[in-house]
């Protein structure tokens, strides 16, 4: 299975579409989305393109395909006007005999990570800044941002495939982190 693991569109269409173009080009077979997919939040500015009605009009023929799981800018009105549940705070995903526990990070991330086993993931979003890092009892993984990202990252996701994770920028080239 090829996953593709994004966070953080923030109601950005023109980065959405970016987001989909990629993921028709990777041709994975699920889009897992780490939150934030409406709502820019008060502390970011206004992305590129800030249509969150395009952005519904875009994800709903998709729920299929669609896996997700709740930001903290991800309301239950969101949840209203999309067609795939959002709402979830977290998701348990078993790939390739590893587990990853799969959130948005403002409750569980690598400083208050949930129970995890030596060698399972933490999978988090909301920082806007892509991961990869070694914490001794568990490792943290980080998409980065589709439309915000910080700390000069690249506007990126992440995809999984035969247990391998490689980050990308949107335009499909593998980023170092």
């Amino acid at each position: 299975m090829k996953l593709m693991i994004a966070s953080d569109i923030h109601g950005s269409a023109y980065y959405c579409r970016k987001m989909l173009e990629a993921y028709k080009r990777e041709d994975a077979d699920r889009l897992l989305l780490l939150g934030d997919i409406l709502y820019h939040g008060p502390r970011n500015d206004l992305p590129k393109d800030y249509n969150p009605k395009e952005v519904i009009a875009m994800l709903n023929p998709m729920k299929q395909e669609l896996l997700c799981v709740r930001g903290n800018c991800d309301t239950e009105v969101d949840q209203m006007v999309l067609e795939f549940p959002i709402l979830a705070d977290y998701c348990f995903l078993e790939i390739d005999g590893r587990t990853i526990f799969a959130s948005h990070g403002h409750h569980h991330n690598p400083k208050n990570p949930p129970m995890l086993k030596e060698g399972d993931i933490l999978l988090n979003g909301h920082t806007h800044i892509p991961a990869n890092e070694d914490m001794g009892d568990f490792i943290y993984m980080n998409p980065g941002s589709v439309s915000i990202p910080k700390e000069g990252s690249a506007h990126g996701y992440m995809i999984c495939e035969g247990g391998e994770f490689t980050w990308k920028d949107l335009e499909g080239n593998i980023v170092g982190i």
